[in-house]
């Protein structure tokens, strides 16, 4: 029998092995899903790349995920990256965020392109979170200020953990972003304001906590809009 006849190549639907794989994925244990990634990227096998990559968007608990990410970054980068890239599109919100966790592991040349506008302002927070810290940390050098640009049209997004990471993508992004936020200190929308002021302090001191330095740009933000004493 051939290497063929025996594998799916990037399917993970080979009679044994992927068949048993995908037995141990599907478990109603967590523990037993979590070996069953751990065994594949201990020993790799380019057959189970679609099924871990599938398994990906549908897994309901955080570890496991977390281990399928780092089964498919032991894999060969040729074949698991296109399959990844695939999954951005896809209608699966969670499938979208874990392609673009993975994606922010593995790097290379080609997953900076992939993230797209439509990615940075996608409508589900968790897709959106991703894509910013995702693409701060591929971001080249030189397209800093235009991702820094982009990313201010989501300040004010969301609740505290959203905030957080929009400020924490500006932290990573480092000075050369830091007009962008000076510009969004200006806003006409107060929450705007107040998140950019927050960001602005993080970046100056990463060790600020978010809910600290969101509550004092609130109040400065406040005591800028009120009106003056007998006006």
């Amino acid at each position: 029998m051939t290497h063929e006849d025996r594998h799916e190549t990037g399917t993970g639907t080979n009679t044994g092995a992927g068949s048993r794989l995908r037995a141990a994925l599907e478990a109603p244990a967590s523990s037993v899903r979590l070996r069953a990634a751990l065994a594949a990227g201990t020993v790799p096998d380019p057959g189970n790349i679609g099924l871990l990559v599938e398994r990906c968007g549908v897994e309901p608990d955080f570890f496991v995920r977390d281990m399928l990410t780092w089964a498919l970054t032991r894999h060969d980068p040729s074949s698991t990256v296109d399959m990844l890239l695939a999954e951005l599109r896809s209608g699966n919100p969670q499938a979208r965020s874990q392609s673009l966790h993975t994606l922010s592991k593995i790097g290379g040349p080609r997953v900076w392109p992939a993230i797209t506008r439509d990615l940075l302002r996608d409508a589900d927070d968790e897709v959106a979170r991703t894509a910013w810290r995702t693409a701060a940390g591929l971001v080249p050098e030189g397209q800093v200020p235009g991702l820094a640009a982009e990313l201010s049209s989501q300040f004010n997004r969301g609740d505290r953990d959203v905030q957080n990471s929009l400020s924490r993508a500006f932290v990573t992004l480092g000075s050369p972003a830091m007009p962008v936020v000076e510009q969004a200190k200006s806003a006409s929308d107060p929450g705007v304001r107040a998140h950019a002021l927050a960001t602005e302090r993080i970046m100056l001191d990463p060790e600020v906590g978010f809910d600290a330095a969101i509550a004092e740009a609130q109040r400065v933000v406040a005591l800028r809009g009120a009106p003056l004493a007998g006006g």
